[in-house]
């Protein structure tokens, strides 16, 4: 029975056999420091593409390839793909991978062989999303940077540690609402997409994992503010997280009177806690910002 389910030949994706050998030709094993678990399963990286609404038009980026398993299934379904890799080895190795499993699309691969943290600009055209199997250490730092230094990401779906993804899509009220869920939602609509099971990767790891969309506004936060006096806001609020808004926000306004004050302009209760408001609610507290006393 034949398993194909895209345009290629089912042998063009990696299985469990193929990240084995490939990892033992290149002497790579994979590392907890580095949070490197490979996807072993065809069917899940096809699945992960399916759920990221990539089309045959979109320009992907997908950060931390590993040995391929992703890349290999963003290059069946999107125009071109450039990956981002911060692993010698890996990055290195990686244009060989595409060229023998998937030579029609060679010239549609490009490699960045960089830590993700670090790109300020990608080759050819802009992306127009980014799909990626995230590390739990850095997850949220590299999303929240590729969002703002790619306006043009339009769709986003990111594997990462359940408990990250729950944070992620996570709304105002719920107690794993925090700093992530509110500098998420200022770029884009957030919502879980899926759970992905343990035996999918190797080595299995101990926890779970979760797929989240993120599909950007089409039009910005309606501030007069910018993101960076929001994020400011966002940050005081939830560093003393069970302080009311009043005493967690004293140091950023100067006093928790100015506090106060610029709570009661924004039209929010003093009393209330952080992990009650809304990224629009912040925005408006960074709009009534106390003047700096001389």
């Amino acid at each position: 029975m034949s398993t194909t389910t895209g345009p290629e030949s089912p042998d063009a994706l990696l299985g469990p056999a193929d990240i084995r050998e490939l990892a033992a030709a290149l002497g790579v094993r994979p590392t907890k420091q580095k949070g490197q678990n490979f996807v072993i399963d065809a069917n899940t990286v096809r699945r992960i593409v399916r759920t990221a609404e990539v089309r045959p038009d979109d320009v992907v980026v997908e950060v931390g390839p590993g040995l391929g398993s992703l890349t290999l299934a963003l290059l069946e379904a999107a125009d071109r793909v450039t990956a981002v890799e911060i692993d010698d080895v890996l990055a290195a190795a990686l244009p060989s991978t595409i060229a023998a499993r998937m030579p029609q699309k060679k010239d549609r691969f490009a490699l960045v062989h960089s830590d993700a943290m670090h790109v300020e600009e990608l080759p050819g055209p802009p992306p127009t999303a980014l799909v990626a199997n995230l590390p739990y250490n850095v997850a949220v730092p590299v999303l929240l940077h590729m969002l703002e230094r790619f306006p043009t990401i339009e769709r986003t779906l990111v594997m990462v540690q359940a408990e990250v993804a729950d944070r992620l899509a996570a709304k105002p009220g719920n107690k794993v609402y925090g700093v992530p869920s509110v500098k998420a939602n200022w770029y884009a609509e957030v919502k879980r997409a899926g759970a992905i099971g343990r035996n999918v990767f190797w080595p299995a790891p101990n926890v779970d994992s979760g797929l989240v969309s993120l599909v950007r506004r089409t039009e910005p936060l309606p501030t007069t503010a910018t993101r960076q006096e929001v994020f400011a806001v966002v940050d005081a609020a939830f560093a003393q997280r069970r302080k009311t808004l009043r005493a967690a926000l004293a140091t950023w306004a100067g006093s928790p009177a100015a506090a106060e004050e610029a709570l009661v302009k924004a039209g929010i209760s003093p009393q209330a806690r952080g992990e009650s408001l809304t990224v629009e609610e912040f925005a408006r507290i960074a709009e009534n910002k106390p003047e700096a006393k001389a």
